[in-house]
């Protein structure tokens, strides 16, 4: 099952980057392969974590599938897991980390293992997929400078 984790220092405070993550709605704009994303359901859970369900279409050329996951938030913890409910896998899980590294820098930890259906499938989408991912932590990044000002250095 093909894999991919990274952690990296990113110049901006985990609540800041965990705000940015969370808010899916805007990850068109974005995150490489992300065509479309839609919440279907949000909805508050008494633990003080939040529960989204979204389908996310990802595209690249003429290949378009669409997929729902069960996204966790744990603002407490600085924590997001998003499980896979429906659509072209037949495994994906994804998670988040944001470890507050002072004021204004954090650790961001990014993890996802995935797996599709269809063999035809992960050979035209795979390869493209680990290249996206390689992108992902630079992309976060860049939203976050746009939206919060760039910060001096990284501790």
């Amino acid at each position: 099952m093909p894999q991919f984790s990274n952690k990296r220092r990113i110049r901006h405070s985990a609540g800041q980057m965990f705000d940015l993550v969370a808010d899916a709605e805007k990850y068109p704009l974005f995150v490489p392969l992300c065509k479309t994303l839609n919440i279907k359901k949000r909805a508050p859970r008494p633990d003080g974590t939040e529960e989204v369900i979204a389908d996310m279409t990802v595209a690249y050329k003429m290949v378009h599938e669409t997929f729902t996951t069960r996204v966790t938030l744990d603002r407490p913890n600085l924590k997001i897991l998003v499980e896979y409910l429906h659509g072209p896998f037949s495994h994906l899980e994804n998670r988040w980390s944001f470890e507050p590294r002072g004021e204004n820098a954090c650790d961001v930890g990014f993890y996802i293992g995935y797996e599709f259906k269809s063999r035809v499938l992960a050979m035209l989408m795979g390869a493209m997929f680990d290249a996206a991912f390689q992108r992902f932590a630079a992309a976060f990044e860049k939203r976050a400078d746009e939206l919060y000002g760039k910060t001096a250095v990284a501790p």
